[in-house]
């Protein structure tokens, strides 16, 4: 079939083209499937030859934790006690100690925060919320920020009930907190190109399952839909495992 030669052609390229990865030969072939089906759909052939081609499938990528010391580092990279300083780690030890996406962090209203009661509700995907505990060190520096900075950042806005302010006293933007987190990143000797809000999500979740904390409240934790979304994170601490076991076993090697 013409359809499944063009596909091989794709990955094992040629003298003037290099092979292309999965999912590059997938997007091509996902392009070539759709104008087949839209020539049937018009009448302009009778049989869609592409209909039985399943497009490669990219390899798994497997989340990029960071080590508890290097999320430590991060945490403790912001100097100083100014207004925005104290926000900037509340930001940090809230996305940490949550395991929140930013765009839940920077939407978060102070009424969804029950410090007394250590949880906090987030508004995910979807529309749905959740309930998910902050710890000790994030409530510190959220309550730090809530009484000595917050309220001189507001007297510069409008009002607004959102936790996390920006200097004019507006909502912090997601750009704006994945600067802060990267500077920090920075200041902890980490290269910032390779951290990024979810890279804390990613290692929350992973420092969770090492503890061993079960998916399915992993799971719950990170407001994903499908437990299966959450298994990948399994993956990452069963590298872990070997890696363990081969420095750590007398007869592992």
């Amino acid at each position: 079939m013409r359809v499944a030669g063009f596909l091989a052609g794709l990955r094992e390229g040629d003298a003037e083209h290099p092979p292309l990865s999965a999912a590059s030969a997938a997007r091509a072939v996902s392009a070539v499937r759709g104008l087949h089906r839209f020539a049937v759909r018009e009448g302009l052939v009778e049989h869609d030859p592409a209909r039985e081609i399943v497009p490669p499938t990219p390899p798994r990528r497997l989340p990029k934790a960071l080590t508890v010391p290097e999320v430590e580092a991060i945490l403790g990279g912001v100097p100083g006690d100014g207004a925005l300083h104290l926000r900037d780690r509340a930001l940090l030890e809230f996305l940490y100690g949550t395991g929140a996406r930013i765009s839940e962090a920077v939407g978060a209203a102070v009424d969804d925060l029950d410090l007394s009661d250590g949880t906090a509700v987030l508004h995910g995907k979807g529309g749905r919320t959740r309930l998910v505990p902050v710890g000790g060190y994030a409530r510190a520096a959220i309550e730090a920020y809530l009484v000595r900075a917050r309220p001189e950042l507001a007297r510069s806005g409008r009002g607004t009930p959102v936790v996390f302010l920006n200097a004019r006293g507006g909502p912090l933007s997601r750009q704006s907190a994945w600067t802060i987190l990267r500077r920090a990143a920075g200041r902890a000797g980490l290269r910032p190109d390779r951290i990024s809000p979810h890279t804390l999500r990613h290692s929350y979740a992973t420092h969770l399952l090492d503890g061993g904390a079960d998916v399915r409240v992993v799971q719950e934790l990170l407001g994903h839909a499908s437990v299966t979304t959450t298994q990948v994170y399994t993956l990452v601490t069963v590298d872990r495992l070997r890696e363990v076991y081969a420095t750590a076993h007398p007869r592992a090697r």
